[in-house]
Formats: structure tokens, C-alpha cells, sequence
């Protein structure tokens, strides 16, 4: 009879001893300590290029946004580089989701006037208002004012030269043109960039060119190979000591070849960035 009873006290307790043996144990150390909370993971920031020690060269763009200021950002992004947009005050007013991007992938944004006028021949309240309304215009849509002026067509005098000053921002030229206003033409205007490409160039571009903007990538790498670092003209060796009123590239306003990098201002040959859908 004992016997029995013992060989039935087993049977019951087998199963439970081993479906007990499958579940998680508690105890007494593991019971009172949470579990560890995982790290978050952060995108580390890029490393600010050092323009006096590598060598680096500029890409800006006229007239925009443009229409294809989009892709054009996709590129940059892609190949991790910046550029910097001089853009126009009407042409803010109808793409200022363009504009607010390129903010906020950090590439420098100037002031080319509200509707690219020829300043030299307007009065000095009108070149103010050319000016002024395209800051307004900027901050509205980017939440960030232009930090520099590149006059249209390279063209300015003392009396805007003055205005510069008093807004607190230095002229930005170019020592280097695409011609891409001029010959549309991808081959042309690669040829053309990497003809005119040095250290601490600052190349003249328009990113209402179409072909401009499919060249790009093509462009990018060419560059890179040859060893520079494409940046924005804020990075460039000296950008950031340039004054109020003060030009820079310096002794870009000397060279005699800077008007024919320019459009012309000629209706045929100067097509200004076209309304979206046109």
C-alpha cells in the first residue's frame, strides 16, 4: 500500500517539476533590477573641412531656386557636399519649400536681389528695396536672413557697395564660370568647371539649368578625385574675415573676364529661373 502511494505521489509531480523547468526563473537578484535601458543611437555630426589645410573649392547658383533645385539637393546630399544658392526674392516667394531645404541641409544661402535687376542703374532707394525685400522674403520662408550679396551680373558700384556695408554684408563674386547659361550643354559645362577648377575657387552656376543639374553627379566626383572638398564659400580659406562692403573672392571685381561668365541680361541669352510647371 505504501508502495502505491508512492509511485502516484511521482507520477503527479513529474510533469509539473518539468513544465517548470521550461519557464523563467525569478530570483532574489534578478527580481529587484530592471532591465538595462538600450542606448540610443545618434547620427554623429560630420567634421567641419578645414579649407587651410585641404583643398577645397565652391559651387554657387544663381537666380534660384530653380526648378530643379530639388535634385539638385539630392546630389549634394548624396555626395556629402555643400553649396551655396544666391537666390532671388520673386523666385523665394514661389518655391520657399526649396529654399527652407536648403537651409536645413546647411548649405549657405546669399541675397541676388528681388527681381535681378541691373543695380548700377537703379536709385539708391531702389537698390535698398531690391535688397531689403528679398531679406524679408528669405527669413519669412527659411528662418534665416542671407549672410552675403552677389550682385546681378556681377555688376555694382559704390553707391551698393555702401548699402552692403550698412546691411553688414560683404559682395560675393567669382573667380571661375560654368557658361551654362550660355551652351546647355553637359559636356560644355563639365569641361568648363573643371577648366576653370583651383583651390579656393568659387565657380559660377545656375540651378535653373537643366543640364547643370544632371551634370552634377558626374561633376561631383570629378572633383573629388582631383582632391578637393566642395563647400560652401562661407568654408573657403579668408571667407569668413571678408568685411561689410567688402568683395570677395578678393580682386574678383578686377578681372576683366568676369562679365562674360554672367548672363548678359539679353533676353536670348538669359532665360531667369522659370515659374514652377513652366
Amino acid at each position: 500500500m505504501l508502495l502505491a502511494t508512492s509511485c502516484a505521489l511521482a507520477m503527479i509531480s513529474a510533469p509539473t517539476t518539468a513544465w517548470s523547468a521550461e519557464q523563467p526563473r525569478t530570483t532574489a537578484t534578478t527580481a529587484g533590477k530592471a532591465k538595462p535601458t538600450p542606448k540610443a543611437t545618434t547620427t554623429p555630426k560630420p567634421v567641419p573641412v578645414d579649407c587651410t589645410k585641404v583643398k577645397c573649392i565652391a559651387l554657387t547658383f544663381d537666380d534660384g531656386p530653380g526648378k530643379y533645385a530639388d535634385k539638385l539637393l539630392d546630389t549634394f546630399k548624396k555626395y556629402k557636399s555643400k553649396a551655396t544658392f544666391f537666390l532671388e526674392g520673386q523666385y523665394v516667394k514661389s518655391r520657399p519649400a526649396f529654399a527652407k531645404r536648403m537651409v536645413t541641409e546647411g548649405h549657405d544661402i546669399g541675397n541676388h536681389s528681388y527681381s535681378h535687376p541691373h543695380l548700377r542703374e537703379l536709385s539708391e532707394e531702389k537698390i535698398r528695396e531690391e535688397l531689403t525685400k528679398t531679406q524679408d522674403i528669405v527669413k519669412k520662408s527659411t528662418g534665416k536672413y542671407p549672410t552675403t550679396i552677389r550682385p546681378p551680373y556681377g555688376e555694382f558700384d559704390e553707391r551698393v557697395a555702401a548699402i552692403a556695408t550698412e546691411m553688414g554684408m560683404p559682395i560675393v563674386l567669382w573667380n571661375g564660370g560654368s557658361r551654362d547659361w550660355a551652351t546647355k550643354n553637359e559636356k560644355a559645362i563639365y569641361d568648363e568647371v573643371l577648366k576653370n577648377a583651383k583651390r579656393d575657387g568659387v565657380i559660377l552656376m545656375h540651378d535653373w539649368v537643366a543640364q547643370t543639374v544632371t551634370v552634377m553627379p558626374k561633376l561631383l566626383v570629378a572633383l573629388q578625385k582631383q582632391g578637393y572638398h566642395v563647400v560652401a564659400v562661407s568654408s573657403l580659406r579668408g571667407a569668413k574675415a571678408t568685411k561689410a562692403g567688402d568683395v570677395y573672392p578678393v580682386g574678383s571685381e578686377k578681372d576683366t573676364d568676369l562679365p562674360s561668365e554672367s548672363p548678359t541680361g539679353d533676353p536670348d541669352d538669359f532665360a531667369q529661373s522659370p515659374p514652377d510647371g513652366s
